[in-house]
């Protein structure tokens, strides 16, 4: 789960991370009124959960209230990247000397945390990542041990960070490590972390992602969900337990197990497709969820064929095929064409009863993959 700037940088406040005064706005008028608050120029900044704001016109600096104010109506008639502006945060201009980064969150290929400095903040922490990685610094983190000093001196050298700054970049680096572990985030980022001539260190952007199967312990966290800027598919998905990734493809998958369900993707992109989608009906699914499934598979406009990859374990294959059937009978014209493979407990029921849908059946994987790409319409790659 991605929560907003404004509520990332409360949180960075609890922890004394220093961040500018500002207020979170849901009108221009009240946007005119934060200006006046905090006199002089103020930033506006657009609160979605999406990157490249600054570059799609969502962060503007404005000189007085009157001006912070038309930026803001301006503003909340946007879009940035489909995703419509609701509210904005209003902040304190800063006067930046120098913009760094900083960030701890999980290296998976290790499974460690690990916490990652550069002397190149803001956006060209993307420049420098593919034009001069060495420049980027990363440390891992031995969750027994935590983050030990000598890591953050480290870092700070690495950063070319002026000795006067080490005791407060110290302070933020374990204010850092204190909110991934205790809030279960999987990454806490400041970008850019800038050294103001006035107020030294400052965090003056925030970004946290939570790992959603620990929020049950953190219900103050789960009510920071924003549900408008989340793909509407996923939050659909998690209604009825399922696992559901958007991707760019254009062939849908519906499969049981998440080791399967990668299988299906390797096999659609060894023979030239492109899946649409990673999702995880799990085991022991009945007729409702696999229903469930395929309405938000033909709800994406993306999707021109579906391949459906079922191994029969607890999960009964004819149980699987009367959803598949409830969900077709709802289209009434199914207007995306469909591939089944079905294999494992009562597969030979479920079988009989797709046949007498006249739907395409598989007898192997890779034979399910072809049919799919075929049925799609796009040229193999």
């Amino acid at each position: 789960m991605k929560i907003q700037e404004y509520q990332a940088k409360q949180i960075f406040q609890k922890y004394e991370i220093p961040i500018p005064r500002g207020q979170v706005a849901l009108n221009a008028s009240f946007v005119r009124q934060i200006a006046e608050d905090l006199g002089d120029k103020v930033v506006v900044k657009a609160q979605v959960l999406v990157g490249g704001r600054g570059k799609a016109g969502g962060i503007r600096l404005a000189d007085d209230p009157d001006e912070a104010e038309d930026i803001a109506t301006e503003m909340m008639g946007m879009e940035i990247n489909g995703f419509p502006i609701h509210k904005v945060l209003v902040e304190e201009a800063v006067d930046i000397k120098k913009e760094l980064y900083l960030s701890i969150g999980t290296d998976r290929m290790n499974a460690t945390p690990v916490i990652i400095a550069s002397e190149y903040g803001g956006i060209d922490i993307e420049d420098a990542a593919e034009e001069a990685p060495e420049k980027i610094a990363r440390i891992p983190i031995d969750p027994m041990v935590g983050l030990c000093d000598f890591q953050i001196r480290g870092l700070a050298v690495s950063i070319d960070l002026p000795r006067k700054h080490w005791k407060k970049f110290a302070q933020i680096a374990n204010a850092l490590w204190q909110i991934y572990q205790n809030d279960d985030a999987s990454l806490v980022e400041i970008n850019p972390l800038v050294i103001s001539e006035q107020n030294g260190l400052m965090a003056l952007d925030g970004k946290m992602t939570i790992d959603d199967n620990a929020l049950f312990r953190h219900p103050e966290l789960a009510d920071l969900r924003d549900l408008d800027m989340e793909n509407p598919s996923e939050v659909e998905a998690q209604k009825y337990g399922i696992t559901y990734v958007h991707m760019t493809g254009n062939i849908g998958c519906l499969v049981n197990g998440a080791g399967l369900a990668m299988a299906t993707m390797d096999i659609l992109k060894l023979k030239g497709g492109e899946p649409a989608n990673f999702l995880d009906i799990g085991g022991g699914a009945g007729a409702e969820k696999v229903s469930s499934a395929l309405r938000i598979l033909f709800s994406d406009p993306q999707v021109k064929a579906v391949l459906i990859n079922i191994f029969g374990g607890i999960t009964r294959c004819d149980e699987i095929a009367h959803g598949i059937t409830a969900a077709i009978a709802e289209q009434k014209k199914l207007k995306v064409p469909l591939v089944i493979r079905l294999v494992g407990t009562n597969a030979e029921e479920g079988t009989k009863i797709l046949e007498k849908q006249k739907l395409p059946i598989a007898h192997s994987l890779v034979e399910a993959a072809e049919k799919a790409i075929s049925l799609s319409g796009v040229k193999k790659k």
